[in-house]
């Protein structure tokens, strides 16, 4: 891991907008040690999206994300050029609606 990734800092908190979405997300694919993760936080950040992201002994990533909706929707493309570059491949197997997080301020890595 780069000393950018592990230095990273949140950015300020984030309020959750009135008319936030959440979605439930599983990539499967080589989504596991191609920095999936840590650009995944990166890009939810830069979107002022809250929420999180975690890897399943399957291999397979979870995440939920949450935020305005034109956000959670680009999240998706800005992660497709983030991780064209690398050696990753990934599709979304599962993507569901799920209840808001009131007052959730970041998104975080989780394991």
């Amino acid at each position: 891991m780069s000393a950018f990734w592990s230095r990273r800092e949140a950015k300020d908190p984030v309020e959750t907008p009135e008319n936030a979405k959440r979605l439930h997300v599983r990539f499967v694919g080589r989504v596991q040690g191609v920095g999936f993760r840590w650009t995944a936080l990166m890009v939810a950040r830069e979107l002022s999206l809250t929420g999180w992201v975690r890897n399943e002994p399957d291999g397979s990533v979870l995440a939920e994300i949450q935020g305005e909706p034109s956000h959670v929707g680009a999240f998706f493309s800005h992660m497709l050029e983030e991780m064209g570059g690398r050696h990753a491949s990934f599709v979304v197997d599962e993507r569901d609606d799920v209840p808001v997080v009131w007052g959730e301020a970041d998104f975080e890595v989780r394991r």
